[in-house]
């Protein structure tokens, strides 16, 4: 990913902004998914033909996970190896997820649609991350 862009997408010229902003933005989204699935685990269990305690447990760990990143994204200069973790937490939740979808779960049309769509989209912030971070190596030496 080029310089310029990651620029833009992090709307900062300052990489390390750019690793907390895209750590941010992960903990937000993540969070929010985490929060939804505890609150709602039947209704959204239903809707995605997902067993509803399986989605209670995804949403206590990833409510837990997005504090963590949200931490990490508090500090000044995250640090690299804490980054890397969440680069490959995020790599392992989006290859998990198709697998679970092909290999186990029995979604509905909504869950068919809602799996991939949210496993790329933590495929991206591990990208971004990773993008991010690799910009931001050169500037800590």
């Amino acid at each position: 990913m080029s310089q310029a862009l990651l620029a833009g997408l992090a709307r900062t010229t300052r990489p390390q902004s750019a690793v907390r902003r895209f750590l941010a933005l992960d903990a937000v989204v993540t969070g929010a998914n985490g929060i939804a699935y505890l609150a709602a685990s039947g209704p959204l269990g239903e809707l995605l033909g997902v067993d509803a305690g399986l989605l209670l447990e995804l949403g206590v760990f990833l409510t837990a996970f997005a504090a963590g990143v949200a931490w990490l994204a508090s500090r000044p200069q995250p640090p690299a190896l804490a980054v890397k973790l969440v680069v490959d937490a995020n790599v392992l939740w989006a290859v998990l997820s198709v697998v679970a979808l092909v290999a186990w779960l029995e979604p509905t049309t909504a869950g068919l649609l809602w799996t991939p769509m949210q496993a790329a989209t933590v495929a991206g912030f591990a990208a971004l991350q990773w993008a991010a971070l690799r910009a931001a190596a050169p500037a800590a030496r």
